[in-house]
């Protein structure tokens, strides 16, 4: 089990997409679960994505200052 960092809802690992922080502090979205880095998840909806967008929750999970541009990338790749 996981939690969203947008809804907070726990669900199973196969439910949720994985955000992961590469070596290179780089966020992207490993729709394989199996990229190497630290790894948050997010319900693969927009909605989870604004709302952790709302709360800061990549900031939280990643311990760093996450840009607005990178939502933005996010966002992008997630309507992909």
């Amino acid at each position: 089990m996981r939690q969203c960092i947008g809804c907070r809802e726990s669900k199973e690992k196969k439910q949720l997409i994985r955000v992961v922080k590469t070596e290179e502090e780089i966020l992207e979205i490993d729709r394989t679960g199996k990229k190497n880095g630290r790894g948050a998840y997010l319900c693969d909806n927009m909605e989870c994505l604004k709302k952790a967008r709302k709360s800061n929750g990549l900031s939280r999970a990643f311990k760093m200052n996450v840009a607005d541009n990178i939502y933005d990338d996010l966002e992008r790749q997630l309507g992909e």
